[in-house]
């Protein structure tokens, strides 16, 4: 049976993004951001009804405006998130962020990539990683680049790329990011 492109862009295929569905999905994300970054700062309430219209939460979160995201329903956040102004998530595939993570202004999570090779790339050939980012992660403003995974107890320095993998309990800086300290 032929994947849609949608089941291609959640299983790391390459996959069209000009689908009519997932078009669709993303002007469907963008009107909810938009909505949601053009709300008062004290309709707390309404901001929060907003964004679980957007994506899945365990629990308590509070998410600074400006907001963006590509989809929304491919973010899954645990208990007690919090993200300060200007937070990016390119959610193409699965963004899991656990349990009491902090991100500073103008964090980037990107899932989406594209072709390395020039004449593949201007196909319009895309492709999508998933991330997963740990409990009890504190992030300056990083760039979280495709398919990285982030462990439980991480510091991530600001200004840092997370271009691979960082372990549990260290603190890691730097471009590309690195592990400085084990914590």
């Amino acid at each position: 049976m032929k994947k849609s492109e949608k089941e291609k862009m959640l299983s790391d295929d390459y996959y069209n993004a000009g689908d009519e569905e997932l078009v669709r999905e993303r002007n469907y994300a963008r009107n909810l951001t938009f909505e949601f970054n053009h709300t008062r700062p004290n309709e707390k309430e309404k901001r929060q009804q907003i964004l679980k219209q957007l994506f899945n939460s365990k629990g308590s979160f509070h998410i600074e405006a400006p907001f963006n995201c590509d989809y929304g329903y491919n973010i899954e956040i645990g208990e007690n998130f919090y993200a300060n102004y200007g937070c990016i998530i390119l959610d193409v595939n699965k963004v899991k962020i656990g349990d009491n993570v902090l991100l500073a202004p103008n964090v980037q999570i990107y899932t989406a990539a594209h072709p390395i090779d020039p004449t593949e790339r201007l196909t319009g050939k895309e492709y999508a990683k998933p991330i997963v980012i740990g409990n009890n992660v504190w992030s300056g403003g990083t760039i979280i680049c495709p398919g990285v995974k982030i462990g439980d107890n991480v510091t991530i320095g600001a200004g840092s790329v997370v271009t691979k993998d960082i372990p549990d309990h260290v603190i890691a800086v730097g471009n590309p990011c690195r592990v400085i300290k084990s914590i």
